[in-house]
């Protein structure tokens, strides 16, 4: 909960789990907001909106979760009304969870002072915001921004979303960690971190690969030319001030991933695009879904017609 400054006025945080019925979610995040708007001393009547970042897809109208597959249960939700009926009336604004925060990134984060920038996130998938002329970009089906699942590879690695060769399908963290367990060798420092095959992840990988160990840092190289090949498209496609990389990536830093991808991607792209392009880590860290659901609200009250 905060303000128009970007200052946070109270926090709730809790791990994402679902009933199986999103009623019963729904009721959920109700008497959490409620319990944020009393810690914060304040009355449900002091507030000019609501703002909600969900794991998409959303309809068209912003009014609706269609079939979420992290949110078992949730089918064609009408989350708008629920939560406005429920907070006495208040405007709710609904946006993706990746799209709200590329919102963040851009007015409080590692984007503050830019008109275009592309967002993204390498955490359990790969998701993407993209803003344009200070504009979010949402696409005909509000499907802009899902680079997660542009094409690497025609007929790739398959993907959770069913398709083959997407970005995700490689650095994704599911997909790293599916990886992993298939090719780490028995003497890698990663399995040592891990403690066993099955819990091998990317964090264990960034770790090992600090420590020098041969393969992590095989792994790391990887990553890197793939999320390389994706910035490079995105460079040629949209000319973004920046591009913003946030869990992953803002993790393992400058020496491991940034400053190769920097050299990747200019080596990669006409001087005119490539060197004027700026590679950042995302700064808002562990607040940032706090900033993503405030800046979800600032965007709709600040929409023609709110």
């Amino acid at each position: 909960m905060g303000d128009e400054t970007g200052r946070l006025l109270a926090v709730r945080r809790r791990p994402t789990q679902t009933s199986g019925s999103a009623e019963r979610d729904v009721a959920r995040l109700v008497e959490d907001a409620r319990a944020l708007v009393a810690r914060a001393g304040l009355a449900l009547s002091d507030l000019e909106g609501v703002g909600v970042s969900l794991p998409g897809p959303l309809d068209p109208a912003g009014e609706r979760v269609l079939d979420p597959p992290n949110l078992p249960g949730w089918h064609d939700v009408p989350v708008r009304a629920l939560l406005a009926e429920a907070l006495g009336g208040l405007p709710v604004h609904l946006e993706n969870d990746a799209n709200a925060a590329a919102l963040a990134e851009w007015r409080f984060g590692a984007g503050r002072g830019l008109r275009s920038l592309v967002y993204l996130t390498m955490s359990t998938g790969v998701g993407g915001g993209i803003i344009q002329d200070g504009r979010l970009v949402r696409g005909r089906t509000w499907s802009a921004g899902e680079i997660g699942h542009s094409v690497l590879e025609w007929e790739g690695e398959p993907c959770f979303c069913g398709l083959r060769g997407c970005v995700e399908a490689y650095i994704g963290g599911r997909a790293w960690a599916r990886r992993l367990a298939q090719v780490a060798p028995a003497g890698s420092r990663v399995l040592a971190l891990a403690g066993e095959r099955a819990r091998a992840s990317p964090v264990h990988v960034v770790q090992a690969a600090r420590e020098g160990d041969a393969f992590a840092l095989a792994e790391i190289e990887r990553f890197n030319r793939c999320l390389a090949q994706t910035i490079v498209t995105l460079a040629f496609t949209l000319d973004p001030d920046a591009v913003i990389l946030g869990t992953i990536v803002a993790a393992a830093g400058e020496e491991l991933v940034l400053e190769p991808l920097r050299r990747l991607v200019r080596g990669r792209t006409w001087p005119r695009i490539g060197e004027g392009l700026q590679i950042r880590a995302a700064a808002l860290g562990e607040e940032q879904p706090c900033y993503a659901g405030l800046c979800v609200a600032l965007a709709g009250l600040a929409a023609p017609g709110a």
